[in-house]
């Protein structure tokens, strides 16, 4: 479900009014059977925009589904106590497809060295990431807090709610499930506003912002330290304003169906610590590590805390992607928090040198998310630490790798980005309402006529259906 490409609004609003043509003559005959149909009829969109995507996305979505509920339901049904140790057998069977499609290339080629061609070629099922973390969460939290077992419908309508299915926010179950177990089709001129502000702020992040900056993101130089500083700070960008331009869009299109979705970014580039950042950025993924992996394992009360932390943001690093490079990437904000820890009980920073350090060690970070060729992070690396690549020339070099016209448009990317960010800080610190200045009726009317004027003619997936 690519909310850039119009395929998607087409099937959106077609599955819509097919449900409008179903719904009319049983409103005026059988009102009392309008609640049922609602939840039946959202199930039943889902999946079909799921299934839109590929069939191997909606089957393994479904064997995830019903392996989760019913397995839930037969340790409820059977057993009282001991509820932790079934869930030893429960949760591996709900994280079997994703090891196997995402993984399984990995630890067989990379890590146990097997050079099994089969795993190559294996294509992962979009989303699988996101809705498998977000049915863990439900079957802890279900035994955890003794919450009675939704019907099996409620339980696919959680776990399978179209706007946030393949890329998030992890919805919990106190947040959602009661939401879509009231589910109605009923549309209000409040909601549709509210959540078209949404869209659009997301539509203009993800196709003005995201897809253009791409197209200046260079990954071959290896011996330039300004050219891969500058490849760093432009996917830091665009993964932020692709990521959180679906999550905006997600939210909007809750928000419209009378859903309300949980914010998954909080303007994390306006951060002056890396505690900060992650309290900002993925929000509902750093949260679900949070409670069902690092409080666990002893939270920051124990004298283990550091290595604790390590662990949680190494595994974090692996959920984002099989490689050396997402382990790095995992390890070293894992580093940071730990050092903002220790650093913080003892010093003080002020506020823009605190911004700075906190922004530069993440767009340092980047390199490893990224770059997925071993070779090349390892000579990219390497020039980064050495001063001479630091040279005037090279400064130079990279400003002229761009033509005039290329510099021109990549000066007005990195302005709007630049208002964009204020914008943010100043919704943060001015209003505490989170992209409240880029949702204004004036402002929206201008992000609309830039989306339309600068998009690209092509439609790029957004980064994160990789995961």
């Amino acid at each position: 479900m690519n909310f850039a490409e119009v395929r998607f609004w087409e099937l959106l609003l077609a599955g819509l009014g097919v449900i409008a043509l179903a719904r009319w003559p049983l409103a005026r005959q059988r009102p009392g059977a309008l609640p049922a149909f609602d939840r039946g009829a959202l199930c039943a969109l889902g999946l079909f925009l799921l299934a839109c995507v590929s069939w191997l996305t909606v089957t393994i979505f479904l064997g995830v589904a019903v392996c989760s509920y019913y397995g839930l339901r037969w340790i409820v049904a059977n057993h009282t106590r001991g509820h932790a140790w079934y869930l030893l057998v429960l949760i591996p069977l709900q994280l079997l497809p994703l090891f196997y499609y995402k993984y399984s290339h990995f630890v067989a080629n990379q890590v146990l060295g097997l050079e099994v061609d089969y795993f190559r070629g294996l294509l992962i099922p979009v989303g699988i990431s996101f809705y498998t973390f977000q049915m863990v969460g439900f079957v802890v939290d279900t035994l955890a807090f003794k919450h009675p077992l939704p019907s099996f419908l409620d339980f696919l309508n959680f776990a399978s709610f179209f706007p946030q299915i393949v890329a998030g926010p992890i919805e919990r179950r106190d947040v959602l499930l009661p939401q879509v177990q009231r589910f109605a089709f009923q549309w209000s001129w409040r909601n549709l506003d509210q959540g078209a502000g949404w869209i659009v702020a997301g539509l203009f992040f993800k196709c003005c912002l995201a897809d253009n900056l791409a197209a200046f993101i260079h990954r071959e130089n290896t011996v330039n330290a300004w050219a891969i500083w500058a490849d760093n700070l432009l996917f830091g960008l665009r993964i932020y304003y692709d990521f959180a331009g679906y999550s905006l869009v997600a939210v909007g299109l809750g928000e419209c169906m009378g859903v309300r979705l949980t914010l998954n970014f909080l303007s994390p580039y306006c951060s002056t610590s890396i505690g900060e950042f992650w309290r900002r950025w993925h929000i509902t993924l750093s949260q679900w590590f949070r409670d069902y992996v690092y409080i666990p394992l002893g939270g920051g009360r124990t004298r283990y805390w550091a290595l604790t932390v390590a662990v949680v943001f190494v595994v974090s690093g692996i959920w984002h992607g099989a490689g050396w490079g997402f382990v790095l990437w995992g390890a070293l904000h894992g580093g940071y928090l730990i050092v903002n820890r220790l650093w913080s009980s003892r010093f003080r920073l002020p506020r823009p040198a605190a911004w700075l350090l906190t922004n530069t060690a993440a767009m340092g970070a980047w390199l490893a998310f990224y770059e997925v060729r071993s070779g090349f992070l390892q000579a990219k690396i390497q020039t980064l630490l050495a001063p001479g690549s630091y040279s005037w020339n090279n400064l130079r070099a990279l400003w002229s790798q761009w033509d005039a016209t290329s510099q021109a448009v990549l000066v007005l990317l990195l302005g709007l980005a630049g208002a964009t960010l204020v914008a943010e800080w100043r919704s943060v610190a001015g209003r505490n309402e989170p992209y409240y200045y880029l949702r204004r009726p004036v402002v929206l009317c201008v992000l609309v006529a830039l989306t339309l004027l600068l998009a690209p003619g092509v439609n790029n997936a957004f980064i994160y259906f990789a995961f």
